[in-house]
Order: C-alpha cells, then structure tokens, then sequence
C-alpha cells in the first residue's frame, strides 16, 4: 500500500477506535461504523497532516481506504 495508505491508516487509528484487524484498503468508513462528527474530524487531520484538502462531499462513508488514499493523492499531484 502507499505511504498516503499508511497515514490515513495512522489518522484513523488516532481518532476512532477500530480494531487493527477491520482496517483494511477495501474496508468503508461505514463498515468501520465512522460517524459523521468523526468523518469531519478525519478531514480536517487529513488537511493538516497531509497538507491537503477533501471536501465534505468528497469523503463519503462508502469510500473505501484505498479509494480515499488513492483521492488524497491525486489531489497532492495537481
């Protein structure tokens, strides 16, 4: 997986209370049981920590991990 992967992971572990053995590249937030409140939280961490910006509409609870790092970088690329 990529190092966006590995910091969405580490961002996600910091602010939810996931097991290690659900969080996976083909897991959603839903199926992590992310809650609105927190879905915020993840962007704005995103934001800070990676320097980039997901809009509210961009990052959807059926996202997948994979799909929001895969976004998260194509947003570093522009």
């Amino acid at each position: 997986m990529s190092t966006t992967y590995d910091q969405l992971v580490a961002i996600l572990a910091k602010l939810h209370d996931a097991p290690p053995d659900r969080i996976g590249p083909d897991v959603t937030f839903a199926g992590l049981d992310v809650d609105s409140l927190t879905m915020v939280e993840i962007s704005m961490r995103i934001e800070r920590d990676l320097g980039v910006t997901v809009e509210d509409n961009e990052l959807q609870e059926d996202l997948t991990l994979d799909a929001t790092a895969k976004l998260i970088d194509s947003k570093l690329a522009q």
